[in-house]
C-alpha cells in the first residue's frame, strides 16, 4: 500500500531544511524527545503538544484528508466518499480527499500545514509523528478490537522456494527504508531465522507493497516481505490471484494504518474530529475494502510500541537525521 515512502535525497533534504529553518526550537520546552525542533512534548506522550499560543492554532474552513498511498488512489477516494460526506456534516466544514503519491509527500504535506487528517502506514507513522506533528488517534477495528496485519514473505507458487533458507543469494524486494512490514520488520526478524537482508540476499527497494507483490508475480523479484492487508486487498479486487503465491513466513500481528490529525488544530476541532470518527458506522463496502467496521481509539505511545521496538531492533530511528539518511538510499 505504499508508494515511495522516502523521496529522493535532494528533495527530502530541501523540504526538511526549508521547513526546519522556518521554526526555531523553543528553548522553554521541557521535553522534546525525538520530535523535530518546532514541536514540544511536555506531557511526554511522544507526540507533539497542541500549541498553547492561540496564534499558532489552526481552524481551517476546509479540511484536507489523505489515505495511505496505494496502487490506485482513485479506489480509496471512492471507498472513502461516504465517510468524507459524514465527516463534513459532522464537523460542519468542507472535507476534501487528497490523493497523495508517496508517504514522503504525505508527511511533507502535514508538516507544511496543507494536510489536516491522514491515515499513515505503520512504519511512516513514526516519521509523521516526529517530523510533521501528526497525532495518531484512531485505527480500524471490529467488535474484537483493532484490525492488524502481518508481514508475509511471499514467492510465486510455481517457484522452487519452499523455506526462507532457499532465498539465500536471491533478489528480494523490500518496499522502502521506513516501511515497517516492508523493510524494518524483515531486518529485525529475519536474522534470527537465519536470513539476513543485504548479507544473505540482495535487497531491492520496489517503492511500495503492491509493486513488490506484482514484481514477484511477474518474476522481477524472487520474493518479497509484504503487508498481509495489502495482499488481501489486491486479491479481493482481482489484481492478483489467491493461488499465485506461496507464503514462506508470517509474523506476529502489527497494527495497521493509524489515523492522525495535525497537532496544531484547535482543541475543539480535534475533539470534533475524534468524535466524528468514533461515531461513524462504517458501511459494508468500506469495511470489506479496508478491513474493520469501525474506528477505535489509540495512542501512539501505547499502540505503536511494537512498531518502534522493531525499528530500534533493526537499527532505525525516526529522527530528521534518520530521514535524511533513508532519503539517500532512494
Amino acid at each position: 500500500m505504499k508508494p515511495r515512502i522516502i523521496a529522493r535525497g535532494a528533495w527530502a533534504a530541501a523540504v526538511l531544511a526549508a521547513s526546519g529553518a522556518a521554526f526555531a526550537a523553543d528553548d522553554a520546552c521541557p521535553n522534546r524527545g525525538d520530535l523535530d525542533a518546532q514541536f514540544c512534548d511536555a506531557d511526554r506522550d511522544l507526540v507533539a503538544d497542541t500549541p498553547t499560543d492561540p496564534k499558532k492554532l489552526r481552524d481551517p474552513s476546509t479540511l484536507v484528508f489523505a489515505f495511505t498511498p496505494g496502487e490506485d488512489p482513485s479506489v480509496y477516494e471512492k471507498l472513502f466518499r461516504p465517510f468524507m460526506a459524514h465527516l463534513s456534516q459532522c464537523v460542519g466544514k468542507k472535507v476534501v480527499f487528497f490523493p497523495v503519491q508517496s508517504n514522503a509527500a504525505q508527511i511533507e504535506a502535514m508538516r507544511s500545514g496543507r494536510l489536516h487528517i491522514a491515515a499513515f502506514s505503520p512504519g511512516p507513522v513514526n516519521f509523521a509523528v516526529n517530523l510533521s506533528g501528526a497525532v495518531p488517534f484512531a485505527i480500524r477495528g471490529n467488535v474484537q478490537g483493532p484490525v492488524g496485519m502481518n508481514l508475509k514473505m511471499i514467492v510465486r507458487t510455481d517457484s522452487r522456494y519452499q523455506k526462507l533458507d532457499d532465498l539465500k543469494g536471491k533478489r528480494i524486494a523490500h518496499t522502502s527504508p521506513s516501511s515497517n512490514s516492508g523493510n524494518l520488520a524483515p531486518r529485525a526478524l529475519f536474522p534470527k531465522l537465519g536470513l539476513t537482508p543485504d548479507a544473505d540476499y540482495k535487497v531491492v527497494y520496489s517503492g511500495k507493497h503492491d509493486q513488490s507483490i506484482l514484481g514477484v508475480k511477474t518474476g522481477d523479484y524472487d520474493a518479497a516481505p509484504v503487508a498481509s492487508d495489502v495482499l488481501q486487498h489486491m486479491t479481493d479486487r482481482g489484481v492478483v490471484g489467491k493461488d499465485e503465491f506461496r507464503v514462506l513466513y508470517t509474523s506476529e500481528m502489527f497494527p495497521t494504518d493509524a489515523y492522525a490529525y495535525a497537532h496544531n488544530l484547535t482543541p475543539a476541532l480535534q475533539g470534533r474530529i475524534k468524535q466524528c470518527f468514533f461515531d461513524y458506522q462504517v458501511p459494508a463496502d468500506m469495511a470489506k475494502g479496508l478491513g474493520g467496521d469501525r474506528f477505535l481509539p489509540i495512542t501512539y505511545k501505547k499502540d505503536w510500541e511494537l512498531v518502534r521496538t522493531v525499528a530500534q531492533a533493526s537499527g532505525e530511528s525516526f529522527t530528521r537525521d534518520a530521514f535524511d539518511k533513508a532519503a539517500q538510499k532512494k
